[in-house]
């Protein structure tokens, strides 16, 4: 505007001075460069590491990914921001694991030591990632569908319509998990009673999912031997399986029927139905399938 409003060409270059000197006091420069002792430092630590170990760099040398392999052959990557500030200050370190990584670090360490830390925490989650290894690759997992290395829960099929939804300790694998039963009640209470009656039984010497085989007294349907579509039922409703990333969770109670339900579009369906009614966070309605 104020630019617009000048009335030759003298005033004009005075504005304009004035307009781009207030933007670059105002504008952080991205490009000053950092200390020559930074590079040189860096590059010394990633040949004192080895270079095989780097899986990229960009340009700015500010950001480096390294790989590692655990004792089991898992392949893992660890990204590190670096400031300018490098090696006073440590780098910004990204994992995928179900903790939180801490570093340890003083002025006079370097990538090596932060490398050295890193394998030790992979193996410090061994025996988790072999707990869940086990449950992906045995049981039908119907959530995550593509479970990342930090992933602490495992939705898995145990019939038509019925799952177990298990929370793993990452530092406690062993242990009895958190169980919530979703499905029919008719099919789900059973399934509780058997775990609070069997509690007793858990081994942390056996694997977790032989534990739930047999604290619950079922074999999980095989991957070798039935498919995913076998457990993922569309909804009933909105006839889809996956919706905002959700899946069928809520189910008729109706031993006949046990159509399933995305919790949204029960909740929408019930709202709009005169018959419905509500307690608390709780609506109670026909199905709309058998209208039971």
């Amino acid at each position: 505007q104020r630019l617009h409003s000048c009335p030759d060409l003298v005033s004009f270059m005075v504005e304009l001075k004035t307009v781009l000197e207030i933007a670059l006091k105002n504008a952080q420069d991205p490009h000053i460069p950092w200390p020559p002792e930074y590079y040189s430092c860096l590059v010394r630590d990633i040949e004192i590491l080895g270079w095989n170990k780097v899986t990229y760099v960009d340009t700015g040398l500010t950001t480096i990914k390294l790989k590692a392999e655990d004792s089991c052959g898992r392949q893992h990557l660890m990204t590190l921001k670096l400031n300018s500030k490098y090696p006073t200050e440590p780098p910004v370190c990204l994992v995928d694991f179900p903790v939180h990584f801490a570093v340890s670090w003083t002025p006079q360490s370097s990538l090596l030591d932060i490398y050295n830390q890193f394998l030790a925490a992979l193996e410090s989650l061994k025996e988790f990632w072999d707990a869940m290894d086990e449950i992906d690759g045995k049981t039908w997992v119907l959530q995550p569908e593509n479970p990342t290395r930090s992933a602490t829960t495992r939705r898995i099929a145990i019939g038509n319509n019925v799952s177990v939804n298990i929370e793993v300790d990452p530092q406690h694998p062993s242990m009895l998990p958190e169980c919530y039963f979703l499905g029919a009640d008719h099919v789900v209470n059973p399934l509780r009673t058997k775990l609070n009656n069997n509690m007793h039984l858990w081994d942390p010497e056996v694997s977790l999912l032989q534990n739930l085989k047999d604290l619950l007294d079922v074999d999980f349907p095989s991957r070798a031997a039935l498919e995913k579509s076998d457990f993922a039922k569309d909804c009933g409703i909105c006839y889809a399986y996956r919706l905002n990333g959700a899946t069928p969770d809520q189910v008729c109670d109706e031993p006949r029927c046990g159509q399933p339900f995305h919790q949204a579009c029960l909740y929408e369906w019930l709202q709009g139905l005169p018959s419905s009614r509500q307690s608390f966070n709780v609506i109670f309605g026909e199905c709309p399938y058998c209208n039971k």
